[in-house]
Parts: structure tokens; C-alpha cells; sequence
């Protein structure tokens, strides 16, 4: 596969929130209440699936998306060239889980749904410290980007750019310094920072996996 080099700026592609649902989805529902709408049975119902459909709307919105990077992409098949969107998303709840996503469609909007579900399925789990930083210094590396993070005084703020800088934010990390050492694609440095986050533990980790008291470990 080969890419070409035009680009789409994130600031003009819909949220996961905004993406519409297929339209299969709408006259199923809408089928389904027209032919239960005349009794109270199906006005229960209606209450319920209500119900269901707010909490499932408090759960989505827990989770936050970002477009990193959009780019028109090219496959070339026996009649010719295929042209698809590939979306990189980065998903995360700021309180410690973040995920980065790939997708890949005919459409803009189906690309960056596919990369919300992408990422909500690569999730990591990224241990904070009471000042909303990273316990210890962490190193994460994929293909030829490799990312450095390491913690920062309450103040410092978030330290880093491009793909590693949402990564952080939408991990909840508020003080941390981070370097990009090596290559400059944000999709390889997203996920060198997940590496790097992955790899995180906290002190009482340590302590227990070396079979050490946690004093030991400050002294």
C-alpha cells in the first residue's frame, strides 16, 4: 500500500460523537416503536430501551476522541488503484486509560469510526501519582520512533508534542516530560508512547516483584 501525500487537517473531521447511525440501525428502531407505539406494553419497552439509551450515552461520554492525522491512501488492485481514508484516533477517559486506533474506509466519517473502535479495543491501564504524573521514568520504542517519558513537578504541565502530546492529555497526565527520539511519524510515535506507558509501574510494584520491603526501595 501506498500513500499519497495529501493530507486533511484534523479540525475539519466530525467527532465519534457527531458520526451518525447507519441507517439500518434508525428505520429498525423506527419500525420497531411504530408497531409497538399503540399498546402500553410497547410504551414500557420504549421507556426501557430510553433508559438503556442514556446510560449508554453517560458511558460514551466518559471517552474522548481526537483525530491525529487523516490522510488519503492508495491500494493497488488488478483493475487499477483503490482509493481509502485512513484515520489515526486516539481515545482516552483523562483518569488513566488511553488507547490510539486505525481506521481505514471509503469515507472520512467511517474511517475515524472504525479508529475510535480500534483504539477502544487496544486499551492501557497508565498508573498516576497524586500530582497527575507518571511514578518513574519509562522508555517505549516501535519501529523507529522511540519515546522517553519522564515525571515532572506539579506546574510543569504536559511537555511534549505532536501525537505523544494527545496521548498524555487524554491519559489524565498533567505534569510529565516527554522526548521524541528518533523517527517523525505520529503514528509510530503514538504508539511508542503507548509502549511507554504500558511499561509504567508504580513504587509498591516494584517492592513486590523484587520481594523488597517499599522503604527499601525510597532509600
Amino acid at each position: 500500500m501506498t500513500e499519497t501525500n495529501d493530507q486533511i487537517h484534523a479540525a475539519d473531521i466530525p467527532g465519534a460523537a457527531d458520526v451518525p447511525a447507519a441507517e439500518g440501525q434508525q428505520e429498525r428502531r423506527g419500525g420497531r416503536g411504530d408497531a409497538r407505539g399503540g399498546d402500553r406494553g410497547g410504551d414500557r419497552r420504549g421507556g426501557g430501551r430510553g433508559r438503556e439509551n442514556r446510560r449508554g450515552q453517560e458511558r460514551d461520554s466518559e471517552w474522548q476522541e481526537r483525530v491525529v492525522q487523516i490522510r488519503r491512501v492508495s491500494k493497488t488492485v488488478k483493475g487499477g488503484k483503490k482509493m481509502s481514508f485512513r484515520a489515526i484516533v486516539v481515545v482516552g477517559n483523562e483518569r488513566g486509560q488511553v488507547g490510539v486506533g486505525v481506521g481505514k474506509a471509503g469515507d472520512v466519517i467511517g474511517a475515524v469510526r472504525k479508529g475510535v473502535a480500534d483504539g477502544k479495543k487496544h486499551l492501557v491501564k497508565v498508573p498516576l501519582t497524586r500530582t497527575n504524573s507518571v511514578p518513574t521514568e519509562s522508555r517505549g520504542q516501535d519501529g523507529a520512533a522511540s519515546v522517553l517519558i519522564r515525571p515532572a513537578a506539579p506546574g510543569t504541565g504536559v511537555i511534549a508534542g505532536g501525537s505523544i502530546r494527545t496521548v498524555l492529555e487524554l491519559a489524565g497526565i498533567k505534569n510529565v516530560l516527554a522526548k521524541r527520539l528518533g523517527s517523525k511519524t505520529p503514528l509510530n510515535n503514538a504508539r511508542a508512547a503507548m509502549a511507554a506507558l504500558a511499561a509504567l509501574r508504580t513504587h509498591k510494584e516494584t517492592a513486590k516483584e523484587r520481594g523488597i520491603s517499599l522503604e527499601q526501595i525510597y532509600s
